[in-house]
């Protein structure tokens, strides 16, 4: 049988991933079919491509998740093949199969083995049978809370409730005991439901301080199984990674053979094809040949994390998955891989550490990563690029490959440290100090790193309370700087100059944490004086000051200060750090005011869930609202015991950041919000 040629190929997806593959079909010679949303009509990926189509709406449901309109795009373009990327509809067999009935080849293991392992629970059946140890756990489906409970016990607390189709972290609780059981299932599958089209869940054994480590594997169409090793996954937050690695701190050659070869029988047990990932709960109990191991899933698709193997085995893994697809047989240099130095992976997303991980969404204002020696940037936003409630919150993916594990850990932070990223709050500093914590630093850690740390701590500010001053000063004297550019009245003399020097102009400046400086400045025929929140600013000489640059020199050490302003905000960086303000106005407008005890929506989202109604009386932790935003749920819950004074919202409402969703006032009539 003639082996499929792919000439033109169609990503069934978005974002970096999209991008990505691009990057290989070049390479090869392949053109190339982006699909858009209307959210993404302006997306990077989509000016990437040779050609793209529009997928009519903004929701996933309507857009990358039809495949049906996905199929039709293909056909459109004539394409040959369709590559799924990761998430959508990666791991649908039913799309897979769909895309086979069209005459198109999926980039991608077969049908039946997506269907093996898309389930969770089919997939830890089979694995038990071939030989691979796996945690204890049973189905919840269509358990009444008796039954539910019943299986909690049989399980063991704390436990988790996880999605049997997808992953990422959706449809995913950790429950400590049977009060919480009834609840988290519900809320898991309505996740699970969302994220992907089926809400089965199941109960799992947790694991106590465990280790992520998974394993790569390459199959072709001719029998042979390969494993490419592990990467280590164990700092995460929701269950979701944000860092990752390879190799392992933990793992040595005999662990490393036997995670290997269990990983290489479980894809043989599904007949295999392609590129997959066999993920583990590892511990390591503190040795390197005496770690235990569990099965926990097996991921039918390229992972996020891929770009860490790449950079250690020197393999393309995109370009393995084309050739695997058109029927060839796996490279020579794939059958004997080795790890050559050490690489390790950042997320870059748009969200708050200190508020719970909150996804963020706005306008993307500047997007730079320093280019250092061993960096690697795999991202789908630039600057200008619209980050939306629909999708993942995900910016970025920074790695940095070096020879040892402490360089590679050296450069990454570097990358992130020095990244210029104005418009959104990001995850960036929290990075960086994981990456710099001595027990990462050490021998890596286990998956409740960032639950044991603080996470307003880890994601504050990188930059200390005199850089902070500092960069308060530069964005004022920028500011002053850009006012005498706009209006040269009088040339001979600095905009904001005063005859009376005994008064300093004052501008506000609000912080990241919600605090407020004051920079009071005097324009002098001789120089500038400056102070922050009525102190002088001792030692500091005003080298320039212009628009977009101010230098100073402050104990006897001169820095310069890049300062880039959109609207009321004003982005300062420099050597010490980055920071972004928010000017605070000398007059509040009365009509924003809200009602004392209001509750606003911290981020765009649709209304899924009141749990109460206007006038119930409510305890503090008790859910108000329930938004669904980017794929996740987000409880809004009460600070206080009270009253629901008012719930001016309704299921199924569309609602915008800072709108009121719930005002609580206290039982007793007091001003306490």
């Amino acid at each position: 049988m003639a082996m499929p040629v792919i000439k033109k190929l169609l990503v069934a997806n978005r974002g970096e991933i999209a991008r990505r593959v691009f990057r290989t079909c070049r390479d090869l010679g392949i053109a190339t079919v982006a699909v858009y949303s209307d959210a993404d009509a302006g997306a990077w990926h989509v000016d990437d491509a040779d050609e793209a189509v529009r997928l009519p709406g903004s929701s996933p449901a309507e857009t990358y998740l039809d495949g049906e309109r996905v199929i039709a795009a293909a056909l459109l373009t004539g394409a040959d093949a369709v590559h799924p990327g990761y998430g959508f509809l990666s791991e649908n067999a039913g799309f897979a199969r769909a895309c086979a009935g069209a005459g198109l080849v999926f980039v991608g293991p077969p049908p039946d083995a997506i269907d093996a392992m898309g389930s969770k629970l089919t997939a830890k059946k089979m694995m038990a049978e071939a030989g691979v140890p796996v945690l204890p756990g049973g189905d919840a489906t269509g358990l009444d809370a008796e039954e539910l409970r019943r299986l909690g016990a049989e399980v063991g607390y704390p436990l988790l409730v996880k999605a049997s189709a997808g992953g990422g972290g959706r449809g995913m609780r950790v429950v400590e005991s049977s009060d919480d059981l009834d609840e988290a299932v519900a809320s898991a599958s309505r996740e699970a439901e969302s994220a992907f089209a089926d809400g089965t869940v199941f109960l799992e054994r947790y694991v106590q301080r465990p280790r992520h480590v998974e394993i790569q594997v390459m199959a072709d169409m001719h029998g042979t199984v390969v494993s490419l090793f592990e990467r280590e996954c164990s700092v995460q937050r929701r269950h979701q990674k944000v860092i990752e690695e390879a190799p392992s701190p933990v793992v040595g050659d005999e662990l490393r053979a036997r995670m290997g070869a269990a990983a290489v029988a479980a894809a043989r047990a599904v007949d295999y094809v392609g590129a997959g990932t066999v993920e583990f709960v590892l511990d390591a109990n503190g040795g390197d040949a005496d770690g235990t191991f569990a099965f926990l899933e097996m991921n039918t698709r390229l992972q996020v994390e891929h770009p860490v193997t790449e950079l250690v085995t020197g393999l393309d893994l995109v370009r393995l998955q084309l050739l695997v697809a058109m029927g060839r047989p796996l490279p020579a240099e794939v059958s004997e891989p080795r790890i050559a130095g050490h690489a390790v992976e950042a997320r870059l997303y748009a969200e708050d550490p200190a508020k719970g991980y909150l996804p963020r969404t706005g306008t993307l204002r500047t997007m730079q990563v320093p280019d250092l020696a061993g960096v690697r940037v795999d991202s789908g936003v630039r600057d200008g690029s619209v980050v939306g409630h629909h999708y993942d919150p995900m910016l970025a993916k920074v790695i940095a490959w070096a020879p040892t594990r402490a360089e590679a850990l050296g450069t990454l932070s570097a990358a992130l440290a020095g990244a210029r990223i104005h418009g959104l709050t990001t995850n960036r500093d929290l990075l960086v100090r994981v990456l710099r914590h001595d027990e990462f630093a050490g021998r890596g850690t286990d998956t409740g790193f960032l639950d044991r740390h603080d996470a307003a701590e880890l994601g504050g500010a990188l930059i200390d309370g005199d850089g902070e001053r500092l960069h308060a000063v530069a964005a004022t004297l920028a500011q002053v700087a850009a006012r005498r550019a706009a209006a040269r009245i009088q040339p001979t003399l600095p905009a904001g100059w005063r005859n009376n020097p005994s008064q300093p102009q004052t501008t506000g400046w609000g912080t990241a944490d919600g605090r407020e400086l004051r920079v009071g400045y005097a324009l002098l025929r001789d120089g500038v004086e400056v102070e922050v929140d009525g102190k002088p600013v001792e030692d500091v000489t005003v080298l320039a000051h212009q628009p977009e640059r101010v230098v100073l020199e402050a104990g006897g050490l001169r820095r310069t200060y890049d300062v880039v302003f959109d609207g009321d905000r004003a982005y300062v960086d420099s050597s010490a750090g980055s920071t972004a303000f928010t000017q605070v106005p000398r007059f509040v407008d009365p009509s924003t005011l809200k009602p004392a005890g209001s509750l606003t929506a911290p981020m765009p989202g649709s209304v899924i869930r009141l749990p109460v109604a206007a006038g119930d009386t409510v305890r503090a932790g008790q859910a108000l609202v329930v938004l669904e935003a980017m794929k996740m749920e987000h409880t809004i819950a009460s600070p206080i015991d009270g009253i629901v004074a008012d719930l001016p919202v309704e299921l199924g409402q569309q609602v915008s950041t800072g709108d009121a969703l719930a005002v609580v006032e206290p039982a007793d009539g007091s001003d306490e919000t």
